[in-house]
């Protein structure tokens, strides 16, 4: 068997995955206090699920979400789309393969190769469904929660202020699913590349968690959420 798949792709592969459960480790628990993308966001939903407390009318807040929630459901469509294409091409597997070696530098793959490549699009794919699925749910149930929020003139009362906090924490919850999702989407795009050669899988692999690292750890759209002014700096910033 291992003659069969080779060292190297089994080498690529273990690489893949432990760049892609390491990093999503490092990002989501490790550094969860620190400033990134998730995080700097994550006060501004709080503080927005205070201000539509604070709002009689909350249809600009339904608004919003439903906004998000038509991302989340574009992306699990496309998941769908892409998740039936792989099975099409695992199907007609022969065509496909004689397809892609007429393209310079590609190496040769044997049968068993080509279909653990594509059942690695697969299980790609099918988690970012997932991801994105779940991530729907939630932000179902949190425009529950906008319903559910308590009149205006309660918004600033302890029971509001934790309602807010916990409504905040449910969005939170679905955009960390639909990110999740979003990177399945990213390491997919570099699996693409174990088709040419295992070699540029690895150096791919590398590649996206590298860029991922700098968008949400390092990116200007980090810096200019972290200078938003917060309300507990307007009053410093007006003396």
């Amino acid at each position: 068997m291992l003659n069969t798949i080779g060292i190297t792709n089994i080498l690529v592969l273990v690489w893949f995955s432990v760049c892609w459960v390491g990093y999503t480790f490092y990002a989501d628990s490790v550094n969860r206090n620190r400033h990134t993308l998730l995080t700097a966001m994550r006060d501004k939903r709080e503080l927005w699920m205070r201000r539509m407390i604070e709002r009689e009318n909350r249809i600009f807040d339904s608004s919003i979400m439903s906004t998000l929630m038509r991302s989340v459901s574009l992306f699990a469509s496309t998941t769908i789309f892409i998740l039936a294409g792989l099975l099409a091409i695992l199907g007609s597997a022969d065509k496909a393969q004689a397809l892609l070696h007429e393209i310079p530098f590609v190496i040769p793959s044997t049968e068993t190769q080509w279909e653990i490549k594509i059942l690695l699009l697969l299980i790609i794919f099918v988690y970012a469904f997932f991801k994105f699925a779940w991530a729907l749910r939630q932000f179902n149930y949190a425009i529950v929660l906008l319903g559910a929020a308590p009149p205006a003139e309660y918004a600033n009362t302890d029971e509001a202020k934790e309602f807010a906090k916990s409504s905040a924490n449910v969005i939170s919850l679905a955009v960390l699913n639909f990110n999740r999702g979003l990177r399945a989407y990213y390491f997919g795009l570099a699996a693409l590349s174990w088709f040419i050669h295992p070699v540029l899988f690895a150096v791919a692999t590398i590649w996206v968690v590298a860029v991922l690292y700098r968008r949400e750890f390092m990116s200007k759209t980090l810096g200019c959420l972290e200078g938003v002014p917060m309300p507990a700096d307007f009053g410093r910033n007006a003396n």
